[in-house]
């Protein structure tokens, strides 16, 4: 009798774990599934249908019933006993509600500050879009578009792209779209938005005369070692704080963008494994204190919510770019800006020329030098929220070569001594896009 009583009873302990299981990772799969699927609906431009097939077709995001209410314009994904919801608001995309009541959430006082008032398609580019039709004597487009059909085939190593464009010497030189996708559209940064989030702080800077070497003030740190992190060691990814960065678990990142409303405070309460500045590893949870601290800067959260727009987006023609906010009202500069792909252009023709656009300067030279300084312990493949090449990770690349970089596979490349801005999106999960080949190929064909 005792043997069937614990034969019977190993099933049930199995339920039980795994219950437990599904019950700590749920709103790690019901939040991923409402708040990219609502965003890509309501923001990106894109169908139910094509982002179930493709962005959240895999296991176990794939397992939820999604509803789509396009009147209140929210997502509900539901899996098992357990449920998210994602809401839109206007000017700021989608957020997930959690920690914080849905009306609180949708109240705050964001403002949506207006475009100016222009015809962007009588405006040459890249201030609008009237494309110049000189041809570009060091673009070889046979070469280039033979190059652009073999990314576009959906093939290994080029699996997944969405879109492409090549601005060479500040004309753009190349577009192109996979066939269900236009320029229409806008696409995910994922941790492109870092790169964002550091300029922001440059323009802040510039500014308010912002010393990124000092400390930062945050109450919490200041009875620990916690107090020595500085500006600069969080954009190096220096901070010392502990981190998982793994997409694949229960791990810090899923917590953050999926689990709490609050996602900087989540990443400021982590503790400290090594001292500020000795120790390189990648932390989204860094790019989330920061866009707390540029909040706290502001210190009014009106002009916290115009801050991007007018400072930044307004200023280089980033008509359609959306930087979404989490539920605590903080943006979430770790992941989650949309723009077009010509607007992701223009942003790596900032970079390209120097911090300045068109005879004004956004951002100093200075910031830009700062932002191509390698981070301690990084091997030469970290600046200051910008990958970099210096450690030769694409080899038939020039050194001089940084980039935004998302996950999934989503690229703004800055070439320097080749005058070349590329830009790639797409959902490439690892291993499916040779980034090295991509590059080759587009070099091959633009000298």
């Amino acid at each position: 009798m005792k043997k069937k009583i614990f034969f019977i009873g190993i099933p049930a302990l199995i339920i039980i774990i795994g219950l437990i299981v599904l019950q700590v990772l749920s709103p790690i799969i019901t939040g991923y599934a409402a708040k990219n699927l609502a965003s890509g609906i309501f923001v990106a431009g894109r169908t139910q249908e094509s982002l179930e097939k493709e962005d959240i077709s895999f296991f176990p995001i794939n397992l939820n019933k999604n509803t789509v209410d396009t009147d209140k314009k929210e997502v509900t994904s539901r899996f098992l006993f357990w449920e998210s919801k994602a809401v839109y608001i206007n000017g700021f995309g989608c957020t997930l509600v959690r920690d914080f009541p849905e009306e609180e959430i949708r109240s705050r006082p964001y403002t949506i500050t207006p475009l100016p008032v222009v015809n962007p398609d009588t405006i040459p580019w890249p201030a609008g879009d009237l494309l110049s039709d000189t041809i570009p004597a060091a673009v070889n487009y046979q070469k280039l578009n033979q190059f652009l059909d073999r990314v576009f085939t959906n093939t290994s190593p080029m699996k997944g792209t969405f879109a492409v464009a090549i601005a060479h010497k500040n004309q753009l030189v190349a577009e192109r779209y996979r066939a269900d996708l236009s320029a229409e559209n806008l696409f995910l940064s994922w941790s492109m938005a870092k790169s964002i989030t550091s300029t922001l702080i440059g323009i802040l800077a510039t500014e308010e005369e912002i010393d990124i070497d000092r400390p930062v003030l945050i109450d919490r740190w200041q009875s620990d070692g916690r107090s020595e992190i500085s500006l600069s060691s969080l954009l190096h990814m220096n901070s010392g704080l502990e981190w998982n960065e793994d997409y694949g678990s229960n791990s810090d990142v899923n917590k953050m963008l999926f689990k709490n409303g609050d996602m900087a405070l989540f990443a400021i309460d982590k503790q400290a494994k090594s001292i500020p500045d000795s120790l390189w590893y990648y932390s989204s949870g860094s790019t989330n204190i920061v866009c707390q601290l540029l909040r706290d800067f502001i210190s009014n959260d009106a002009e916290y919510y115009a801050f991007p727009r007018k400072e930044l987006f307004n200023k280089i023609g980033m008509r359609s770019a959306v930087f979404e906010v989490d539920a605590s009202g903080n943006f979430i500069g770790s992941s989650y800006i949309y723009a077009s792909l010509r607007d992701y252009v223009r942003y790596g023709l900032l970079y390209l020329n120097r911090g300045n656009w068109l005879g004004n300067q956004i951002i100093p030279e200075s910031w830009v030098d700062f932002t191509t300084t390698v981070a301690n312990g990084s091997k030469g493949r970290y600046g200051a929220f910008f990958w970099l090449n210096q450690g030769g990770d694409y080899p038939d690349a020039p050194a001089d070569t940084y980039m935004c970089k998302g996950h999934d596979g989503q690229f703004i490349f800055i070439i320097p001594s080749k005058e070349l801005v590329i830009v790639r999106t797409g959902f490439s999960q690892k291993g499916s896009f040779d980034v090295n080949t991509f590059l080759k190929g587009v070099l091959e064909a633009v000298q």
